[in-house]
Formats: structure tokens, sequence, C-alpha cells
């Protein structure tokens, strides 16, 4: 947006540079309604514009945002699972060498 306003003042400067260098040039003409009409008008295309990209590159940081969010549930997720596969893991191997030993009790 920043960048925006700069163009916005850049260009309007130039529109003043560029009706300053008429030969015609005066302060008075420049308060004539067909000067501030034009001025406006300037205006408001500038700011129409605006806010198209505003509209757009706030929909885009929003998409981005969701994104990152979905992006961190997953990670989460897949955490949960490895954390679950890893106890299920470590049950198993303790329950194989339990019925391991039932099977071959020892000699005495």
């Amino acid at each position: 947006m920043k960048n925006l306003h700069f163009i916005g003042f850049l260009l309007l400067g130039l529109a003043f540079l560029l009706y300053y260098m008429l030969p015609e040039f005066s302060f008075v003409k420049l308060f004539e309604p067909i000067i501030l009409m034009g001025i406006l008008a300037g205006i408001g295309i500038g700011l129409i514009i605006g806010s198209i990209v505003g509209y757009i590159s706030k929909g885009t940081a929003l998409k981005q945002e969701q994104k990152r969010k979905e992006l961190i549930q997953l990670r989460k997720e897949k955490e949960d699972l490895e954390k679950q596969a890893a106890e299920l893991a470590r049950q198993q191997t303790t329950s194989y060498t339990t019925i391991e030993e039932n099977k071959n009790p020892p000699n005495y």
C-alpha cells in the first residue's frame, strides 16, 4: 500500500509539472472547473485502481495465511500419528517378549 501511495503522489506531481510547463500557466487557471474536473477524475481513477489492487493483495494474503495454518495443523497431526505408531510398536514388542517367555519356561 505504501508503494501505491508513493506512485500516486509521484503521478500527481508529474501532472502538476506538466501543467506548469504549459506556456499559459497561471495559478488562477489551476482552479478553473475543467482543470478541477481533471484532477478529481485522476484521483477517482487512482482510488478505483488502488482499491482493486488492495482487494487482490488482501485476498492473496488471506489465502497464504490459510495455507500456512493448514500446514501447521498437518504437521501436528503427523507428529501425533508418529507418536501413536511409536507407542504401538513399543507395546507390540513388549507383548511379544512376554509371549515368548511364557512359551519357553526355564528348566529347574
